[in-house]
């Protein structure tokens, strides 16, 4: 049993008969609601829209600010929603609603401004929306409305005032459009058996809800949503709560059914999800009578390909009830794959929504990567409904809270459902090695920023990236690690209770963290977590901690790729942080270290010349660590000698750590080409990825100079007993390792062995794609192998293979699958069928939205196709932008993609003049990564200069 709290009983009473005035209120304004929803349910079908009044100017007035007043308090949503799968007249796919949201007045005033972005609002009596009031209290009349297209707004200036603590009702009816744009409520088209199919379905996060129905939109201002979908017979509506009833209506002669589902719990805008489609699922009732159910399209229902996400789905919900202490919120758990998703998935209260890739796995041609994707994915999302959806940020300038928090517990919710994964050891490579690599920029931003930074939609989108997802887990995983995780788990249960149903700020979290310390005997930490934590989250950046072991001085700085940069960004803290470290000597491992100021000469680090130290055990904390060149020495030597001393995780860590401390120069670049040699006897997949996005860093700086023979050559030794392992263990490639990220290793030893010339690799990986040619109905490539094997075989053929691989593209009907073939048409060496598929990215029949950027992405990182898709972007980036620029990741990842490879001053300059072109369109979401890629390509160029001869002439040695 949880903890209760104590309430007096006047309290109790009080809160009863304010209960009690509240279901009345909501009964009669239902009443009120269903009353105009009868009156004008047939305007559903042909509601007109007069023309838009002119916006005034205006200066800072309340809807000229992106952020709402705090004058009204929305309580209760009243939403129709009729989609419509036909083109109309004039050959548009529309949908019309009708929306009533009651509010409570907070503060006087004579003013309502409500979200509502492209929406066509029918006009009453001259104005845009109805007002009315309850108990006894009359509205003020409506004096004018418009609205403000900047800040989207429906503005509403009344005669009079609206009264503190009474409650209003605003009505409206709308028309919008259905469009294929990813945002609010959209459609979606597929073909299936031959048929065309047009479905609907939405995407609110993070201010795409008010393209929906007008509507308080910021996360904050939660309510109670009921919802009702009008839909065609043969279609199925679904939405975050269980359906009540669904009946069959005619509506102006046309027979229609109306769905109607119950109310929803207290919750935000950008949570609110519904679809009409003619999906399946498959389902199952857990222990608790949760109804868990999957849908996709029919075809991947049937092929089994949902059924490895409702496996997986019960453990996990299993795992976060223990793991909060708190009953998952909902009588039911529906999760979709969708034909057309931007985002991976949408944590949508009780309708998850997923891209196909996401949550379909099919045994006969998806990967083993993809199944853990899927595994991952889903437990992030699911970790939302507790962290997130139950209690949320007040403002997307805390969106780490959210994001940061799922991406750090998915792997352990996915750990629990595949308990021989090793999950828990790969947030590494996903999380803190990726933070890292954009966190050492002065470009970065503190994961909490203030308010006033992140106004806009498109800043609001620009959130969404590595930072508050990635750097969020790392500092989590860190604070969980030092606290311990039952500390961790405690606080967080009692958190989520006190704030269930609301909205808070990260400092609740660390009160009630702080309690949980408190609270455990004989726990101290050096400082309160306050002052700990919000080193970390209040400032950007991270430290590199260098360790003297000749004198056992420890001192840390803050890391930047550029160390000459000059960072504008000002911190409170100076850029120093209270660092926990825990480390190792040589065998043993030793007592838990906090550095508190810059340098610290008395801790305990000092080892003879027989001994070496390692720090950051397990990456337990968010920091790259630095150390005299004897410990380095000592180190290399280990590794190259028995290098099983050292944890799976810390290989992988030496590895990135020497690598970045060379990019930024605090130690030789030959030091750190050096921690490659052991590689020869390594098999551990984390490790090996590791060192292959180092390498891969290598690859795209030195691909076009004379450093890549001598490289190709080194990396071909290394790789070689790889690749001839696995060649052994798989019986010549004809079977699979049994462990889990054995295979993943395997792919790397494929991968590597081609692409730098192993005799026999790229006639193997050719053979097998051709046998396909020959027989398209039997692909006897294993999926693991195929993202590989299909990019050899495209990069070493023309036309033909190219041509071969398209076709297969259309006809996949597995999504893995046509993803695994859309990258490997990039391969291709042939310019004019990059350039060719280049154009397809404009063309939603040949590549769909949600695929266009990727795509781009994919061919960019062809040595051929980089300058092609550089050229590309900004030859059509006023398409691009209209089409993609308030994206999230996508549209980011767009600009890294292509700048990718700068690293001469002819492209740091075309990147200055890229930016200075485009400034009137401007960047969107993308602004941090065009500043990053200009940062980047500024000190590549610097680190070339300086590095690429030693490079070189190291290479040329080791490869004689």
């Amino acid at each position: 049993m949880g903890k209760g709290y104590y309430i007096s009983r006047h309290l109790a009473t009080a809160a009863m008969v304010l209960a009690a005035i509240a279901l009345l209120t909501i009964i009669a304004l239902s009443v009120v609601y269903n009353r105009e929803k009868s009156k004008n349910a047939a305007k559903l079908t042909n509601a007109t829209t007069l023309p838009v009044p002119p916006t005034p100017k205006t200066s800072n007035e309340p809807w000229d600010k992106y952020r709402l007043p705090d004058t009204l308090s929305p309580e209760y949503y009243n939403v129709t929603l009729w989609p419509r799968l036909v083109k109309n007249a004039i050959g548009m796919y529309i949908f019309t609603g009708v929306s009533g949201v009651m509010f409570t007045c907070v503060k006087k005033t004579d003013l309502i401004l409500i979200h509502s972005n492209k929406l066509n609002l029918t006009l009453f009596k001259g104005h845009h929306a109805k007002l009315t009031a309850q108990s006894g209290v009359t509205a003020p009349a409506i004096k004018t409305t418009w609205f403000q297209r900047e800040t989207q707004y429906l503005v509403i200036q009344l005669e009079g005032k609206l009264k503190p603590g009474k409650s209003y009702w605003l009505y409206t009816e709308f028309t919008g459009e259905l469009a294929d744009d990813l945002e609010g409520f959209y459609r979606s088209e597929y073909t299936e058996d031959g048929e065309k199919k047009i479905i609907a379905i939405t995407q609110m996060q993070g201010t795409y809800a008010r393209k929906a129905f007008p509507c308080f939109d910021e996360p904050g201002m939660k309510a109670v949503f009921h919802i009702t979908l009008i839909h065609d017979l043969e279609k199925t509506a679904l939405s975050n709560s269980q359906e009540i009833k669904t009946e069959n209506v005619i509506i102006n002669g046309t027979q229609v059914a109306r769905t109607i589902f119950g109310p929803t719990k207290k919750m935000s805008t950008y949570l609110i999800a519904f679809v009409v489609s003619d999906f399946r699922f498959i389902s199952v009732k857990d222990k608790k009578g949760v109804l868990v159910r999957i849908w996709a399209r029919k075809k991947a229902i049937d092929d089994g390909q949902g059924d490895y996400a409702l496996k997986i789905t019960q453990p996990i919900l299993e795992f976060f009830e223990k793991y909060y202490n708190t009953s998952y919120p909902l009588s039911k758990s529906d999760q979709i794959a969708l034909p057309d998703f931007n985002s991976g998935a949408m944590e949508n209260w009780g309708l998850v929504t997923y891209r196909e890739t996401a949550l379909l796995y099919d045994s006969r041609t998806s990967a083993n990567g993809n199944k853990q994707r899927i595994l991952t994915v889903v437990s992030h999302e699911l970790a939302h409904m507790w962290f997130g959806n139950l209690v949320t940020l007040k403002w997307w300038n805390d969106l780490w809270l959210n994001e940061g928090f799922a991406s750090y517990v998915e792997y352990l919710g996915a750990d629990y459902a595949e308990p021989t994964w090793n999950m828990k050891e790969q947030i590494i490579l996903y999380d803190l090695q990726s933070a890292f690599a954009v966190d050492g920029l002065t470009s970065s931003h503190p994961l909490s920023r203030k308010e006033e930074e992140v106004n806009t939609p498109s800043e609001i989108s620009e959130m969404f990236n590595t930072i508050s997802y990635s750097k969020g887990a790392a500092v989590l995983k860190m604070l969980s690690e030092f606290l311990t995780e039952p500390v961790f788990a405690k606080g967080l249960g009692n958190y989520l209770k006190q704030f269930a149903f609301g909205s808070s700020v990260y400092t609740d979290l660390w009160d009630h963290l702080q309690k949980a310390v408190d609270q455990t005997p004989g726990m101290k930490l050096p400082h309160s977590v306050h002052e700990i934590m919000n080193r970390w989250i209040l400032q950007m950046g991270f430290p590199v901690i260098t360790i003297d072991t000749r004198t056992g001085n420890v001192s840390q700085k803050h890391f930047l790729l550029e160390p000459q940069a000059v960072v504008e960004r000002k911190s409170e803290f100076n850029y120093e942080w209270f660092v926990p470290i825990k480390w190792m000597k040589k065998h043993q491992v030793q007592d838990q270290l906090w550095l508190l100021q810059k340098s610290d000469l008395h801790n305990p680090m000092k080892v003879s010349k027989n001994e070496w130290v390692l720090a950051n055990l397990n990456m337990s904390g968010y920091f790259r660590v630095n150390y005299d060149l004897g410990n380095w020495e000592r180190l290399i030597s280990q590794l190259e000698s028995d290098h099983q001393v050292i944890p799976v995780v810390n290989r992988a860590q030496i590895l990135d750590d020497a690598f970045n401390l060379a990019r930024a120069s605090f130690i030789n670049i030959t030091l750190a080409l050096r921690t490659t040699k052991y590689l020869l006897r390594e098999r551990q997949y984390i490790p090996w990825e590791a060192a292959l996005r180092n390498l891969n860093y290598f690859f795209q700086l030195f691909d076009r100079s004379e450093v890549y023979g001598a490289m190709q050559v080194y990396l071909k030794k290394q790789i070689k007993p790889l690749f001839e392992y696995f060649e052994t263990i798989s019986s010549n490639w004809t079977r699979v390792p049994s462990g889990h990220t054995d295979q993943f290793t395997q792919i790397i030893s494929l991968s590597l062995a081609c692409s730098t010339g192993v005799e026999g690799c790229r006639e193997l990986t050719r053979s097998w794609f051709k046998k396909w040619m020959q027989n398209p109905h039997n692909n006897t490539i294993h999926p693991n192998l195929r993202s590989t094997v299909y990019c050899n075989a495209i990069a070493g053929g023309g036309a033909e293979e190219w041509n071969f691989g398209w076709q297969m593209f259309q006809k996949a009907t597995v999504a893995a699958e046509a993803v695994k073939l859309r990258s490997a048409l990039a391969c291709t060496k042939v310019p004019w069928l990059l350039n060719r598929y280049l154009e397809y990215t404009m063309n939603p029949e040949k590549i769909r939205k949600q695929d266009a950027t990727s795509t781009i992405g994919y061919i960019a990182s062809n040595i051929i196709g980089q300058p092609l898709a550089w050229d590309f972007v900004r030859a059509n980036w006023d398409y691009f932008f209209k089409m993609y620029g308030t994206g999230s990741f996508s549209f980011s990842r767009l600009i890294s993609d292509i700048t990718y490879r700068f690293c001469t001053p002819f492209e740091l300059s075309q990147l200055k003049r890229f930016q200075k072109d485009n400034a009137e369109t401007g960047f969107g979401s993308g602004t941090q990564a065009l500043q990053q890629a200009i940062e980047k390509t500024t000190a590549k160029i610097k680190w070339l200069a300086e590095n690429k001869e030693p490079v070189l002439q190291w290479f040329l040695s080791e490869a004689a």
